[in-house]
């Protein structure tokens, strides 16, 4: 069933064939790889403000922008969808692509198998994909990495569950990307046609430049709903709040991917996950984090500390700023310098979190971004919003708490 390229000669050197993010651990929208240093995501006006506007003190913590680009779907003769990226085209008119389908090595994420799940009036849809395409997909991002199952699956709210609502310890890639772009491909192709042209804003691919990134998502502040959220979807993040981390800690997990040197394997939770956390539950899974199944990465605590501490000072200074249902990602290689391993003693679970430490000489390179300003407000936006004084006390109670439990896992307490 493999074919033509869906891009012709003339349009292949313009229009670009979007993939999956292959390395998104939370939020709903989907992320696409534009190409191997940018991503991609659909246009909220809300965040586009953001970005055209962004205090310089703030630049160094947030994805760097790089404009904006039209995508439009295309389905193949099978049925399969596919996002193209055009960039030289107008929002006045699409081009018209073959109706071909690309080959095997083109379309590696797009050519998943839809079918409906058996359950007795469930609406889940099912996803599978093969073991080469998967392998080929996750080399191209992370070299040298050994995936261990051959056939894989999930429904869409048990991404990371067993029947009995657990999450697996260990699993060999991080599924959340795919279900956050099966969903969006659903939602697209339902509302529009082929020929309509979306508007996505293309970012720095902040997570490039690591061989095994290991990456946590963070949902900041006190407050998740926008100025603009409707009475019901305020309920609904008040009481998300009320229930997890974000009240009390000002910060709840939403997703994460660390990589295990022992298995080759990453270890994923979801923010299904981090809601259900309690505050030494948070702490725990932020030590967990900093496992790499040999050793806890204490080389990591002070130069990650030392970026949230700038961060913090930053913050500070931002008056009217509220950075509400924006995320931060704490980044590192999972890849050691050689000073930092050491092997470890006896093979130990993960919900202890009782890694050995390993004290590096070098700092390691670690990476702090704020991502997903959709409700972010500020004086001098385009949106209509209610205008705050002074910074977002929210955002800074979740920082301080943050740094706190950081230093004290760097204590030993």
């Amino acid at each position: 069933m493999v074919g033509q390229s869906p891009l012709d000669p003339s349009e292949s050197r313009t229009a670009v064939l979007l993939e999956p993010f292959v390395h998104q651990v939370g939020g709903h929208m989907s992320m696409m790889k534009y190409d191997e240093h940018t991503v991609c995501k659909p246009l909220v006006s809300q965040e586009l403000s953001f970005y055209e506007s962004l205090p310089l003190a703030m630049r160094q913590f947030t994805p760097q922008y790089k404009g904006i680009v039209s995508v439009h779907l295309k389905k193949d003769s099978l049925g399969n969808l596919t996002l193209i990226a055009s960039p030289s085209l107008q929002t006045e008119s699409c081009g018209r692509l073959d109706n071909a389908i690309g080959d095997s090595s083109v379309t590696i994420w797009h050519k998943c198998k839809w079918a409906a799940s058996t359950g007795t009036g469930s609406e889940h849809a099912l996803v599978k994909w093969s073991h080469t395409q998967l392998t080929k997909t996750f080399k191209d991002s992370c070299p040298g990495k050994v995936l261990l199952r051959t056939d894989l699956q999930y429904h869409t709210d048990s991404l990371l569950e067993d029947a009995n609502r657990n999450q697996p310890e260990r699993n060999s890639y991080n599924p959340w990307g795919l279900h956050c772009h099966r969903q969006h491909l659903n939602r697209m192709s339902s509302k529009h046609n082929e020929n309509k042209l979306h508007q996505f804003l293309l970012l720095e691919n902040v997570v490039s430049k690591y061989s095994y990134p290991c990456i946590l998502d963070l949902k900041m502040g006190t407050r998740q709903h926008g100025d603009d959220a409707s009475e019901e979807k305020k309920a609904r993040h008040i009481k998300k709040c009320e229930q997890s981390t974000s009240a009390s800690l000002g910060v709840r997990i939403c997703g994460m991917q660390v990589y295990q040197a022992d298995t080759g394997h990453f270890l994923c939770k979801d923010k299904y996950y981090g809601r259900k956390l309690s505050p030494e539950g948070f702490r725990q899974t932020l030590r967990q984090f900093l496992c790499n199944g040999n050793h806890l990465r204490t080389d990591l605590l002070e130069p990650i500390i030392l970026r949230l501490k700038a961060l913090l000072s930053v913050i500070r200074k931002q008056s009217s700023y509220r950075f509400y249902s924006s995320s931060l990602l704490i980044i590192y290689d999972g890849q050691e310098h050689k000073e930092n391993t050491a092997p470890l003693e006896n093979h130990l679970r993960f919900q202890k979190t009782n890694c050995t430490a390993s004290h590096g000489t070098n700092h390691s390179r670690v990476d702090v971004r704020m991502i997903d300003f959709a409700h972010t407000t500020f004086k001098g936006s385009k949106c209509n919003h209610t205008t705050y004084d002074g910074p977002d006390h929210g955002y800074i109670f979740g920082l301080e708490n943050l740094i706190k439990i950081l230093q004290n896992i760097s204590e030993g307490k």
